[in-house]
C-alpha cells in the first residue's frame, strides 16, 4: 500500500441544479487532491459509487484558475463541464477559497484540454448561481434505425417524436444523443436495454442518451428529460448538464427556442430527484446554469 493510500482525506457531497438538500443531481467533491494518484482517484470514485466524483487540482496551465477531473464508479473519466464541475466551483465560493468580493466574477477551469469559464453571482460571500461555458455546439450523426433505437429503450416507435427533431448526437464537450419523445408518459415508460443502447452509441460515436420531450411539468420550462450512459456505466442521472447544453443547442438550431433566450430543463423526476438546469445558447457560446445545495461532508480514511 503506498503512502497516498493511509492519508486520511476530506470529502463534501453538494446537490447540484437543485433548491434544496437531496434534491438535484449529488457529485462527490474532493478538494486537495493534488497528492493523489489517477489510480487512486478511480478507487476513491468506486466507493463513493456517485454518477462522478471530481477532485480539485491546481491549474497546468497559466490560464486556468483551478483544475477539475472527475471519475464514474467504473473509472472512466468525464471531461464535460456538467453538474460535475458545477458543484466543485458552488463549493469554492461557499467556501470562501475563491476569494472574490464581488457581485459577479470570472474565473476558468481546466477540464481535459479545455480551458472554459465560470461566472459566479454572489450576495455578499454567498452564491446565488454559477454558470459555465461549455465548448461550441457540434452537430454528429442522426440515428437513421429508429425501430432498433425505440427497442432498446423499451418503447415503440411510435414513441419518437422525431418529425421535426431528429435523434442526433450533439456535443457542447461531450457527445450524447438527444432523442425526441411525444409526451411524459413516454419519458416514464422508458426502460432501456443497457447492451443494445450501448452498441447503438457505440456506433453513433455517442457517449450518453439524453430522452426528452417539449411536454413539460412546469410550462415556463422547455424540455423534460431523462439521461442514461452505459457507455460510462451510469444507469440514469438526474441532472446533466453536459447533455442539457447540447439539447438546447438543437433546440435553438431547430427554430424551437429562441436564441439568446434562458431555457430551463426539467430533469430526474422518475428518480425522486427534482432539477432544473438553465441553459442560453448564443451563437458558439453556450452556458449552463444553476444552484446548488452543500449537502455533507466527512472524511474518508485507506487504513
Amino acid at each position: 500500500m503506498d503512502n497516498e493510500t493511509k492519508e486520511k482525506i476530506s470529502f463534501y457531497f453538494v446537490d447540484v441544479f437543485a433548491e434544496k438538500p437531496l434534491e438535484g443531481n449529488p457529485v462527490a467533491l474532493v478538494p486537495d487532491a493534488q497528492h493523489l494518484s489517477e489510480a487512486t482517484m478511480q478507487r476513491i470514485a468506486r466507493e463513493f459509487n456517485q454518477s462522478e466524483t471530481t477532485f480539485l487540482l491546481p491549474p497546468t496551465r497559466a490560464e486556468a484558475d483551478w483544475r477539475l477531473r472527475s471519475y464514474t464508479p467504473a473509472g472512466k473519466e468525464a471531461f464535460g463541464a456538467g453538474h460535475n464541475t458545477l458543484g466543485a466551483w458552488w463549493w469554492l465560493a461557499e467556501s470562501g477559497k475563491l476569494g472574490f468580493n464581488k457581485a459577479c466574477a470570472t474565473f476558468h477551469q481546466e477540464i481535459g484540454n479545455s480551458i472554459l469559464p465560470v461566472a459566479i453571482t454572489s450576495d455578499g460571500n454567498k452564491p446565488i448561481s454559477i454558470a459555465m461555458g461549455q465548448c461550441a455546439p457540434e452537430f454528429g450523426k442522426v440515428s437513421e434505425d429508429l425501430d432498433g433505437l425505440a427497442a432498446s429503450l423499451g418503447l415503440l416507435t411510435v414513441d419518437l417524436a422525431t418529425e421535426n427533431l431528429p435523434a442526433q448526437v450533439v456535443s457542447t464537450g461531450a457527445p450524447h444523443l438527444l432523442v425526441p419523445l411525444r409526451n411524459r408518459s413516454a419519458i416514464e415508460r422508458a426502460k432501456p436495454d443497457f447492451l443494445p443502447l450501448g452498441q447503438l452509441l457505440h456506433s453513433l460515436d455517442a457517449e450518453g442518451c439524453y430522452l426528452f420531450t417539449l411536454d413539460t411539468v412546469e410550462p415556463q420550462y422547455a424540455a423534460h428529460a431523462r439521461f442514461f450512459n452505459p457507455t460510462l456505466g451510469i444507469l440514469e442521472d438526474p441532472a446533466t448538464g453536459t447533455a442539457a447544453g447540447p439539447l438546447a443547442c438543437q433546440l435553438v438550431a431547430h427554430r424551437f427556442a429562441t436564441e439568446g433566450s434562458i431555457l430551463g430543463i426539467e430533469q430526474g423526476y422518475t428518480l425522486g430527484r427534482p432539477s432544473l438546469i438553465r441553459v442560453q445558447v448564443s451563437g458558439n457560446v453556450v452556458q449552463v446554469s444553476g444552484a446548488c445545495v452543500v449537502s455533507g461532508e466527512g472524511s474518508l480514511q485507506f487504513r
